[in-house]
């Protein structure tokens, strides 16, 4: 019988297959409706220091390839979301991952401390938003000193109960380095990627389309991005990653675990196959496990590196 159980930096997953933040992570009823989908574990949308009324519309465009956005980090803030992520953790089943944001270190250390009371198993610590440059300076994750210092000081106040992964970017040119730098200053793992940069230009308005001009593609676009910073990233760090960015089929997938993943961000592939896309993608795994005759996540895991 196939096994899809997975040990996410010790805490246990009945399926790879996780909510990604930012897509229906915004209240407890909507993440209760994921779990309720087959998801194995569920990403809040990202929670910052203050509330956030994000960028004006045009903020989503679904394209024949993927999904850009520039929502802008919309969100109450911290000290009103803290009864919305309690009743999350009451009502959920599976390991709930609160994703977090700041413009600077000491806001992520704050935004830690207040949520550290309600014992979360998983804070995401988000260093890559790609569309609020104009606002927060260059993004944590494209700067190794940054990076590791804002996991260092957010380590610091998280009982080790408590899991710290370090969402990254791809547009790093020293996207290994940094990840090792993130490992080593307190991170137990890291989530890879996050959404790419890029705009889309109506032609017949001769303008961008999102209402901020840029913003981040996700979806079937960066599944090569993704999958190629996973592969290099296992070969660099020993804390699990999450691998994220286009996985919308069982197939996807397991490229993402052979490539090093231990865990799977699903997102984007909601819009496209509907919210049950978390049963889809587990039965086509098991399908594809069961015709090659893999019992367990684990022996797929990292395959691509032994070829």
């Amino acid at each position: 019988m196939v096994d899809l159980s997975v040990d996410l930096a010790g805490i246990t997953l009945k399926n790879p297959l996780i909510l990604a933040s930012g897509i229906m992570g915004v209240s407890a009823s909507s993440l209760k409706y994921v779990e309720e989908n087959g998801a194995g574990a569920v990403t809040l949308k990202s929670i910052g220091p203050k509330d956030r009324e994000g960028h004006h519309n045009p903020t989503v465009f679904a394209w024949g390839e993927g999904v850009a956005n520039s929502v802008g980090l919309s969100n109450p803030g911290v000290e009103v979301a803290l009864a919305m992520i309690k009743e999350s953790m009451d009502r959920l089943s599976v390991p709930l991952i609160v994703s977090i944001f700041a413009d600077k270190a000491e806001n992520f250390v704050r935004v830690a401390d207040k949520i550290m009371p309600l014992k979360p198993l998983v804070i995401e610590v988000n260093l890559s938003c790609p569309n609020t440059e104009d606002e927060f300076g260059k993004m944590f994750s494209l700067d190794l000193g940054a990076a590791e210092r804002v996991v260092s000081m957010v380590r610091t106040v998280c009982d080790r109960s408590t899991k710290i992964f370090a969402k990254l970017t791809p547009e790093a040119t020293d996207f290994t380095t940094i990840g090792k730098a993130v490992e080593n200053a307190g991170a137990d793992g890291i989530t890879a990627i996050n959404t790419v940069l890029s705009s889309i230009i109506d032609p017949y308005m001769g303008c961008p389309i999102l209402n901020n001009k840029i913003g981040g593609i996700s979806g079937r676009a960066i599944k090569p991005v993704g999958i190629e910073a996973v592969y290099n990233l296992y070969k660099t760090v020993k804390v699990p990653i999450i691998g994220t960015g286009g996985i919308t089929t069982g197939e996807d997938a397991i490229e993402y675990i052979m490539a090093g993943a231990t865990a799977l961000g699903v997102g984007s592939a909601i819009y496209y196959r509907g919210i049950d896309v978390f049963q889809k993608i587990a039965k086509e795994m098991k399908d594809f496990m069961e015709k090659m005759g893999y019992k367990t996540i684990t022996e797929m895991r990292g395959m691509a590196h032994r070829s």
